[in-house]
């Protein structure tokens, strides 16, 4: 009989979303600003800055998935890690933003030094994290539930990050205003780490087995994995769109909007709708399927991205409108694909009797971060080609070019490489009957 989980266990595993999801937006949002507008890096090479800590993660977190598969503690084969890793992460963020400002090419050296430590420890801490809805449930439903608690939870957690971090910044002036950044961000991550380190405590965890073999065998043996790897494809290219747009949210605020106070305002209307529709997109995978509405909710948000681009053209109070409906489209993006990889790394792990559910969400979130990075790289590539002008006040009158660029990158660039997705996750397979029909033979 398959197994559901305490309500307790939900809230517990998805309080890791606070960690998450402050780590995966924060930078995204902030980093490249503070790159080209505090310390007066080029925006091309602000964008490979961003891009080569994350880039680390893509050899980095399958050797994570990996040492959490072979784990052995007595206190679970994922927890420990959470532990370790994301106060490690806590403080290395801290660090992140308090580094020099001048001269330029040291201040420049302490966020790539920091940020690829900050990428490691995250790794660390991410893979066994997402790896656990796995071993937690063997139910298809229950991983639906448990994400949609995970992805309200996420959802509050860039909310309340990605909200109130540039109006930290803004009220905290030039100075101490990134720095207070860096400890906001890095109390909301030890918050989280703890939070599900002492909730799931008590939920009971399938082992599946042992990992075995190497991990250069189990690599090659997910990457043979059909609808694992068409998931995982559509998944990184909508990553990509959403680094984009995200790292947008602060040039469209202060340069097409009138005001980097609107940073706020935009972030909420893109992220605040996942806190109401979130249980609406579970209720719909209930009736319909997972795949069925992964498609919904891509469609969403690749044309309220399309649609913000006629907003900035025609009235600026219909810009929060196109977003939220973008918004609706992003929740439905996180929770199904997540409930989709725990399908599929089980369903491995039932058919084979070993368990490569660490090497499977190593793969995938070394996947998604380098699609959250490539997101800022393209749209400070975009930058450069309008003629973006950097500065160290970020008073500067930026040209025609620069503008049209600000708005392409944020609306049309995202909307382009979402409907590039569709193609890749209509193809996708698996359903409730293949798994039931795992679950069954292999009991």
């Amino acid at each position: 009989m398959a197994r559901t989980l305490d309500p307790a266990a939900r809230r517990g595993y998805g309080l890791g979303s606070v960690a998450t999801g402050a780590f995966g937006t924060v930078p995204g949002l902030l980093l490249l600003p503070y790159l080209t507008d505090r310390l007066g890096v080029a925006a091309g090479l602000a964008g490979v800055i961003v891009l080569l800590p994350k880039a680390w993660d893509v050899l980095m977190n399958p050797v994570a998935g990996g040492v959490s598969d072979r784990s052995t503690s007595p206190a679970g084969r994922r927890r420990p890690f959470l532990l370790r890793a994301g106060l490690t992460l806590a403080v290395l963020f801290v660090l992140l933003f308090s580094g020099p400002t001048s001269p330029r090419g040291i201040a420049a050296g302490w966020v790539v030094v920091l940020f690829l430590a900050c990428a490691t420890a995250y790794a660390f801490f991410q893979v066994p994290y997402v790896a656990m809805p796995a071993e937690l449930t063997d139910d298809y439903a229950e991983r639906t539930r448990l994400m949609s608690w995970r992805v309200a939870i996420l959802a509050l957690a860039i909310l309340v990050s990605g909200g109130l971090s540039p109006m930290i910044r803004n009220q905290l002036g030039p100075d101490w205003g990134y720095r207070g950044v860096g400890i906001f961000v890095g109390v909301l991550i030890a918050t989280g780490t703890l939070g599900a380190w002492w909730g799931t405590r008590r939920a009971p965890v399938d082992s599946y087995g042992t990992a075995g073999t190497s991990l250069r065998e189990q690599l090659r043996v997910v990457a043979a994995a059909r609808d694992f790897r068409i998931l995982l494809t559509g998944f990184v290219i909508q990553a990509l769109a959403t680094g984009a747009m995200l790292a947008g949210v602060d040039y469209v605020s202060r340069e097409l909007l009138g005001g980097s106070g609107m940073s706020t305002v935009l972030f909420v209307c893109f992220v605040g709708p996942a806190l109401l529709v979130t249980p609406l997109w579970q209720r719909y995978a209930a009736s319909r399927d997972k795949r069925t509405g992964f498609v919904v909710a891509s469609v969403l948000l690749g044309g309220g991205a399309l649609s913000t681009l006629g907003a900035l053209h025609l009235a600026d109070a219909l810009v929060p409108v196109t977003l939220a409906a973008a918004g609706v489209g992003y929740a439905g993006c996180q929770m199904f694909p997540l409930s989709m990889l725990a399908d599929a790394a089980a369903v491995d792990a039932l058919r084979t009797g070993h368990n490569r559910v660490g090497v499977y969400t190593g793969v995938w979130t070394a996947g998604e971060t380098l699609g959250l990075a490539f997101g800022p790289f393209v749209y400070a590539a975009v930058l450069g080609v309008g003629g973006y002008v950097s500065s160290t006040t970020g008073d500067v009158t930026q040209p025609a070019s620069a503008l049209t660029a600000i708005g392409w990158g944020f609306t049309v660039v995202p909307a382009v490489l979402v409907a590039l997705s569709l193609i890749v996750v209509t193809r996708y397979g698996l359903d409730e009957d293949e798994v039931r029909r795992a679950r069954e033979v292999a009991t």
